[in-house]
């Protein structure tokens, strides 16, 4: 038995140990598999969807209220979220700005839905976050301040040229999609927009997203791993 009282030095092969193993276990419990992350990621939305598409044939009855099934599914979606996020920050001891000011518009566009009973206010929430989204891009990329980069540069390392190009079309494709809410909720059934916020938009950023590998891999920075082994 080592003894622990103050003054007492640990023998040497045992502060190794200690001082390996403690950072070891803290990269374990921030590196969860990537399943877990999909399923953080996606089981909220496919709840949303899942609940809205059961009860779509009339009102549902709660709490002395009646509600629509959009306002209904919202009612279910904003805990999920907020579930969801919370575990994502637990297992990764981070959280990315688009994730935080996403759960905070779904809260409060959500929030006004289910309490005025009007899914008008869930159906415009895209529309914000997406205007937010380019316009803080846009600033960025007339600023010159790489902001993109601070966000995704350990999964997508690139110079700066490459950011300030992908800054910009990211800007225009948020843009886009904005407008491209505001037409399908407006002009469409509430059906398909469900259909095309579930999927939909999922869709066309990840068709985006390869759509840019090219630019990827022309602004790609130089792998140290390989100088090293060269």
């Amino acid at each position: 038995m080592i003894d622990e009282r103050p003054g007492l030095a640990r023998p040497p092969a045992m502060r190794d140990k200690i001082a390996i193993t403690r950072p070891e276990r803290d990269d374990a419990m921030k590196e969860p598999k990537a399943w877990v992350l999909q399923v953080l990621e996606w089981g909220p939305l496919l709840l949303f969807f899942g609940v809205f598409m059961l009860n779509r044939g009339g009102d549902v009855a709660l709490w002395g209220q009646s509600y629509t099934p959009l306002v209904f599914a919202t009612l279910v979606f904003i805990p999920a979220l907020a579930l969801a996020t919370l575990v994502r920050w637990r297992l990764t001891g981070k959280l990315a700005p688009m994730q935080i000011a996403t759960l905070v518009l779904v809260v409060v566009f959500g929030g006004l839905s289910v309490w005025l009973n009007d899914p008008r206010f869930f159906k415009i929430k895209p529309t914000i976050i997406y205007l937010l989204f380019a316009g803080l891009l846009g600033f960025s990329y007339l600023a010159r301040r790489n902001w993109l980069q601070a966000v995704l540069s350990e999964a997508l390392p690139m110079d700066a040229e490459g950011w300030r190009k992908l800054t910009m079309r990211m800007a225009l494709l948020f843009l886009g999609l904005a407008v491209a809410n505001e037409v399908v909720w407006r002009g469409m059934s509430e059906t398909a927009w469900v259909y095309f916020k579930t999927f939909g938009m999922p869709l066309v950023i990840f068709v985006f997203l390869m759509a840019n590998a090219g630019l990827y891999r022309a602004h790609a920075l130089p792998d140290p791993n390989d100088k090293a082994g060269g």
